[in-house]
């Protein structure tokens, strides 16, 4: 089987992140982002998508952390996409439910090439650890940008920020590995026959 990896590397005035991730992981993750609470995020998304991720970023946390969030988000995106290549092959469609604890949250993803997110958390709290809870949404529309795909995450229920959080990047994973898995077919999964 043909693995599919990609590297980025996205240097700015505002963050340096190297990044390299393999859709059929092993489990190799390494997060380092410098925001304890995105790191435990993305771990848990590269865990649960079953992807190795590694991802090293220096950015102006001096500032705040929305940079850094939505680069990392930005290159993370652009990984999936290029280890995507051309998407023939793929499922292209996925969709999840997880829950964690008392917070039960959903993700349906269309790999379709043509980014739209709708993102509804509802977070109350200002902050989970050093990361604003406005950046957590965020991300997610800047990951589906550059991923060029269609997510749809809703927190259904709960009532602890950090489990609506945690169960809503769990589904997201869970949602992208089903989208991403190869078929039996070697066909781009469109009518159309191209994926944008």
């Amino acid at each position: 089987m043909t693995r599919r990896v990609s590297q980025i590397e996205r240097v700015t005035q505002e963050t340096n992140i190297r990044l390299r991730l393999g859709l059929e992981g092993e489990g190799r993750i390494s997060i380092a982002s410098g925001i304890g609470f995105l790191d435990h995020l993305l771990t848990a998304l590269a865990f649960h998508a079953r992807f190795d991720l590694d991802l090293a970023c220096q950015g102006d946390l001096q500032i705040d952390d929305h940079h850094t969030v939505e680069d990392c988000a930005l290159a993370l995106g652009t990984a999936i996409d290029r280890a995507l290549g051309t998407r023939s092959g793929i499922t292209r469609f996925g969709w999840a439910y997880a829950p964690l604890d008392e917070a039960l949250a959903r993700c349906v993803i269309d790999l379709s090439g043509r980014p739209c997110a709708v993102v509804r958390v509802d977070l109350r709290r200002e902050r989970l650890g050093d990361l604003a809870c406005e950046n957590i949404s965020h991300f997610i529309v800047s990951l589906a940008t550059t991923a060029r795909a269609s997510v749809h995450v809703d927190v259904l229920r709960g009532e602890n920020d950090h489990h609506r959080a945690e169960a809503s990047f769990k589904a997201l994973a869970l949602a992208l590995r089903q989208a991403v898995t190869l078929t039996a077919s070697a066909d781009v999964p469109s009518t159309k026959g191209c994926l944008s």
